[in-house]
């Protein structure tokens, strides 16, 4: 992914975030996973994260949130963001990710891990207050992401795996069983 001039470029693993001001712009690898983007046009600081699961599912003490969990990441990004003099509810947000890795396995009728994520965010952000400008969510492949927090564009762009790396999951699976 091509690099903006002039920017400090941070890449996010999987279950890591990152709040910055103009001078960032933040990237990441999607595949059922998701990122929110939240951004506010007059501070020009947003952050990024890069969630694996909607919740943990019990009880988190706030001093261990963990960015592997979609609600954890918000409370995690709206924290730095608070630090950075920035309300949250006044950022807008983008939704990225939740795609499907592997097409040939799950029946039309299972939710996808994917779907989970993307509706997940949608519903955070909605219990948030947070306004939603834009989404690309779920179809099949992963997606490349670059987050430019000097003017709050992001630039995504969905892969479809190749008849190669489908081949090569299924035989991975049925060795595995």
């Amino acid at each position: 992914m091509a690099r903006i001039k002039d920017l400090m470029d941070i890449f996010l693993q999987p279950g890591e975030f990152f709040v910055a001001d103009a001078n960032f712009q933040i990237r990441t690898i999607l595949g059922s996973c998701v990122s929110i983007t939240l951004w506010h046009p007059k501070a020009r600081i947003g952050g990024m994260s890069h969630f694996l699961l909607p919740s943990r599912g019990s009880a988190t003490p706030p001093d261990e949130l963990d960015g592997r969990y979609g609600d954890e990441a918000l409370q995690l990004m709206a924290r730095d963001l608070m630090a950075s003099g920035v309300n949250p509810k006044q950022c807008k947000a983008k939704i990225f990710g939740g795609g499907n890795m592997f097409p040939g396995q799950t029946r039309s009728t299972v939710v996808t891990i994917g779907q989970r994520n993307g509706e997940a965010a949608r519903t955070l952000l909605q219990q948030w207050g947070i306004e939603v400008v834009t989404e690309s969510l779920f179809g099949v492949g992963h997606r490349q992401i670059i987050f430019n927090v000097s003017n709050g564009d992001v630039w995504s762009r969905q892969v479809r795996p190749s008849s190669q790396e489908i081949a090569s999951e299924l035989d991975v699976q049925q060795h595995s069983h």
